[in-house]
């Protein structure tokens, strides 16, 4: 290592990969109360401060352990914080090594050009100045990083993109040290100022070469999300037009066998003739479909699923008005009760009391607004804070999940909102319409 140029002292350094951590971590979820990660936030910048300053004197292939050493102490600061999956955790660990180091490097290089007379390590304006700029850096990361930091995306996130992302940050890290790694390199300088400020803005351009990748990892994950959307969309319309077509010919046999019955009465042995006749009209009563609700679409779908709940002894209940749900697209009334009833179906299924196993669907008319509510009984924990999307529960997450934001997206088509519950063992979906003038 050259020592010729004064470094960037380790306490700013170790003070810089604090704050840059802490910018993300209020990103993501914690693993436990303020207490805890307050602890752990002074135990981190406590270690980090002595690791960095003992060290400080290191030079070569020395520095360079010390300094991987440093960062390792950021991902274990992460890690002990946050309850998010190990690979959104490495990622977030990349982006605040980066970040710490930019930070870092700007302060300095304001610090050395804006105020030379603040350059004894003694003063304590130094440390009030390196104070105020790293907080407003570090605002400015949060603001800008929480609109590509986003949950969704983040949940998509592969081992590929966290080693492409990895490397970024190692070969932005290696160009802007290189002057201070290796004076005579064609590629280093030897001039003070120029050493600052090539490591500068190597370091922010490796910051925005990262938040385009991440926003381009947005963007394809909103396009793969979208393209699911629309694909279960025209799934759930098919199936319409076949419970349709379905209905209609069960309404045929249903009529067909209500005109046998009335030859079947010609029976001329009483008793024999009065049983099959009650077999059969149990029959019928058991394969009718539901009560008319007044809206074709939704008497379809209330239809078939009401036919296989039955034959998993599943009781579905329905009070509902469906002419109010008319100025709604067939394909909005497939998604929404489509989704629902199959999100209701396959949660109360794996109940071992056939009595728990209970649905109820609600359509009705409140002052100014259309009230939808889907309610099933529920014994599993179910995360909702903060009215969140309940993770899928089939292996395959990253092409499942869609149906409740296929639901929010057909609300919000309507002006609606839309709201999930857990009440007790009631696990309920709520959206309210505004009425249609």
């Amino acid at each position: 290592m050259n020592t010729d140029f004064p470094n960037i002292p380790r306490l700013f350094t170790a003070i810089a990969e604090c704050g840059a951590c802490m910018v993300y971590l209020c990103m993501l979820q914690k693993r436990k109360g303020i207490i805890y990660n307050a602890l752990i936030s002074i135990i981190v910048v406590v270690a980090s401060i002595v690791f960095l300053i003992s060290t400080g004197n290191a030079k070569g292939a020395l520095w360079i352990f010390y300094m991987i050493c440093a960062s390792l102490i950021m991902l274990v600061y992460i890690v002990l914080s946050s309850k998010e999956r190990v690979v959104i955790n490495v990622y977030c660990w990349e982006k605040a090594f980066l970040l710490a180091e930019f930070t870092a490097s700007l302060e300095w290089l304001v610090q050395t050009y804006a105020a030379p007379a603040m350059m004894g390590h003694d003063n304590i304006f130094i440390y009030i100045f390196m104070i105020i700029f790293y907080g407003v850096i570090f605002v400015l990361a949060y603001y800008a990083e929480r609109k590509v930091i986003i949950r969704q995306p983040l949940q998509q996130l592969t081992s590929k993109e966290i080693m492409t992302a990895g490397i970024m940050v190692v070969l932005t890290f290696a160009i802007s040290n290189l002057s201070f790694l290796l004076k005579a390199s064609r590629f280093s300088s030897g001039y003070l100022p120029d050493i600052y400020l090539i490591r500068t803005l190597v370091d922010s351009a490796g910051i925005f070469i990262l938040y385009a990748y991440q926003s381009r990892i947005n963007e394809f994950v909103i396009e793969k999300e979208n393209a699911a959307i629309h694909t279960m969309l025209q799934r759930q319309y098919e199936q319409y037009r076949h419970y349709q077509d379905s209905m209609e010919m069960i309404h045929i046999q249903y009529h067909d066998l209500k005109h046998q019955i009335a030859g079947l009465r010609a029976e001329t042995d009483a008793e024999k003739r009065k049983e099959w006749l009650d077999t059969i009209e149990r029959e019928l009563d058991s394969n009718a479909l539901a009560s008319r609700t007044g809206n074709e679409t939704l008497d379809v779908i209330l239809g078939v699923k009401i036919h296989q709940a039955k034959r998993n002894d599943i009781r579905i209940t329905c009070v509902a008005d469906g002419k109010l749900l008319n100025f709604m697209h067939v394909t909005d009334i497939c998604s929404i009760f489509g989704n629902a009833l199959d999100n209701a179906l396959e949660s109360v299924i794996f109940l071992q009391d056939p009595e728990k196993r209970m649905i109820h669907v609600s359509v009705s008319s409140q002052k100014q607004f259309i009230y939808v509510g889907i309610s099933n009984y529920c014994e599993a924990k179910i995360d909702i804070s903060d009215n969140k999307f309940p993770g899928t529960t089939k292996p395959d997450k990253a092409n499942h999940g869609f149906g409740l934001k296929s639901i929010k997206r057909s609300v919000e088509k309507y002006s609606g909102t839309y709201t999930i519950e857990l009440k007790g063992n009631w696990f309920e979906v709520r959206m309210l319409f505004p009425k249609q003038n």
